[in-house]
């Protein structure tokens, strides 16, 4: 699988987040709070998409070995154990009628350690850290709805400029679908899967995993 050029475009859309993000920080370095240590935004739950998940696991296996790369899956392990209990009971209560908006609500309010964070409250992979984690801190909007961190100095019914994270998605959906296309896979949504970064630390993004057909399969399904 040659995953380069879908690298390449996931980066220059990281590339314009940053540029984003450093533009609102100048305007207003008062209201933007973050700081070294400062771990707010490494407890909230949030998924990736594919492209996302492989580029920060491809990444990862050539940042860490050994005893630190044994730490950050351990850590993996816990946090995708207490998502998994969390999502499960999610679902559970929207199978039981409750409205779905009050559970993402709820969920939004959980709070589980992101397994990058090591010991001394600093993110392992800062260089690669997912795309939510480097707009946290200003103004942002999805679904019409808008969100800014607790930490910040933001204030509300004040006008800010405002990341659009519809438009930020969609983007990351045009580069998934278009990698899931190339690769020929076997599964129809793949280009839809949302993982947290737990699991995309623990996963192998192998063919078999992914349902690539090569000619050779499809030949013999053929037959």
């Amino acid at each position: 699988m040659d995953l380069k050029p879908f690298f390449e475009q996931y980066e220059a859309l990281v590339k314009l987040v940053d540029e984003a993000f450093a533009k609102v920080k100048a305007r207003f370095p008062e209201q933007v709070c973050c700081k070294v240590t400062c771990s707010d935004c490494c407890h909230a739950l949030f998924d990736l998409s594919l492209v996302e998940a492989m580029y920060i696991k491809t990444k990862i296996d050539g940042m860490f070995t050994g005893a630190a790369l044994e730490a950050l899956q351990e850590r993996a392990n816990e946090a995708d154990r207490k998502i998994y209990r969390i999502k499960r009971q999610a679902y559970q209560e929207r199978e039981g009628g409750k409205d779905e908006t009050a559970i993402l609500e709820e969920m939004a309010k959980q709070r589980v350690r992101c397994p990058a964070l090591d010991e001394t409250d600093c993110c392992a992979i800062y260089p690669i850290r997912p795309i939510t984690c480097r707009i946290y801190g200003v103004p942002t909007e999805i679904g019409g709805r808008a969100h800014t961190c607790g930490m910040s100095g933001f204030r509300a019914g004040d006008a800010y400029p405002t990341m659009k994270l519809d438009v930020v998605h969609k983007r990351l959906y045009e580069i998934c679908f278009a990698l899931a296309q190339s690769i020929n896979t076997r599964y129809p949504s793949l280009a839809d899967m949302m993982v947290p970064l737990s699991m995309a630390i623990l996963t192998d993004y192998s063919e078999e995993y992914l349902g690539v057909v090569t000619d050779q399969k499809a030949d013999a399904a053929k037959e």
